[in-house]
C-alpha cells in the first residue's frame, strides 16, 4: 500500500497533455462500456470486465496501468495473470466502475475537458485531508466524499 501513499500528479504517469473533450453518456462508457441498465452493468460485474476496459480506461484517464491497478488493489503480478486471462476478477471490477464513475463526473465538471479532470483528480485537495481525489476513491465511502466534493465545487459551494 506504500505506492497508495505516493500517488500525485508527478507519480500517475499521465501521458502527453492532450486537450481533448470527451463526454460520457452512460455509467461505465469511460470503459467501453455500452448504454446498460442497471440490472445489465450488475450482470457484467458479476462476469468481470474484460481487460479491455481496464485498457481502455487507462486510454482515457492517462493514469499508467500500474498505478491505476494499485488503486483498486490488483498487485503487479495479478495484473499480469488478468491480461493474460483477458478478464478481471468481479471485485475488481466493481472497484474499476467506482473509479470511473469519479473521473466521468470529474469530466462532466471541467466540461469534457479530460486532462483537466486528470490533474483535479491527481492534486491533493484540503477537504480531503490532503489526498488526491483519485486515491481517496478507492472505497466505496471515498468514492462518495469525492462525488459530494464534484457536486459542492460545481454549484460553488465553498469546501
Amino acid at each position: 500500500m506504500n505506492t497508495l501513499t505516493k500517488v500525485t500528479s508527478e507519480t500517475v504517469g499521465r501521458q502527453a497533455a492532450r486537450h481533448r473533450v470527451l463526454r460520457f453518456k452512460s455509467l461505465g462508457a469511460s470503459l467501453g462500456l455500452a448504454d446498460s441498465s442497471t440490472k445489465q452493468l450488475i450482470q457484467q460485474i458479476e462476469r468481470g470486465f474484460s481487460f479491455d476496459a481496464l485498457e481502455r480506461f487507462v486510454a482515457n484517464t492517462g493514469v499508467s496501468l500500474f498505478v491505476l491497478g494499485s488503486i483498486i488493489g490488483i498487485p503487479d503480478r495479478t495484473l499480469a495473470r488478468r491480461r493474460s486471462a483477458g478478464r478481471l476478477a468481479s471485485g475488481e471490477s466493481e472497484r474499476l466502475l467506482r473509479i470511473a464513475n469519479v473521473f466521468e463526473k470529474a469530466v462532466a465538471m471541467f466540461d469534457g475537458d479530460a486532462e483537466s479532470a486528470g490533474n483535479w483528480l491527481t492534486t491533493p485537495k484540503k477537504a480531503l485531508g490532503g489526498e488526491t481525489p483519485l486515491l481517496y476513491s478507492r472505497t466505496e465511502l471515498g468514492a462518495r466524499e469525492v462525488e459530494n466534493l464534484i457536486g459542492r465545487v460545481e454549484h460553488g459551494v465553498f469546501s
